[in-house]
């Protein structure tokens, strides 16, 4: 099993920045794409970025340009920092890890999820 922990979210004004955390633990040999998802109030829940232990990033269109994902595979860590933020960013952002992440297939383990509320 591997557990995630998301660290991170929080209240943040419009056109402002944000970054999130997540730490992997357990068996982390079985993981090789980490990424994020968000999931906004009454919407399904949607790739942000995802990235592979060898360092293939991969961006979903609301967020490119706006967010960088990096990985530490020695810390087991993931982390997005999102910039310019809008509030539409405003949802719940997950942290998923496994063998293969892309627009349409998650990986197999999730974190409990952190709040990201752009407001004035």
């Amino acid at each position: 099993q591997v557990q995630l922990v998301e660290s991170g979210g929080g209240l943040v004004p419009p056109g402002g920045s944000l970054r999130l955390s997540c730490a992997a633990s357990g068996s982390v040999f079985v993981i090789d794409a980490m990424g994020w998802y968000r999931q906004a109030p009454g919407k399904q829940r949607e790739l942000v970025a995802a990235i592979t232990s060898g360092g293939s990033r991969n961006y979903a269109d609301s967020m490119k340009g706006r967010s960088t994902i990096s990985r530490d595979n020695r810390k087991n860590m993931v982390y997005l920092q999102m910039n310019s933020l809008k509030p539409e960013d405003t949802a719940v952002y997950y942290c998923n890890a496994g063998t293969l992440i892309t627009s349409t297939r998650s990986g197999a383990y999730w974190g409990q999820g952190t709040q990201v509320t752009v407001s004035s």
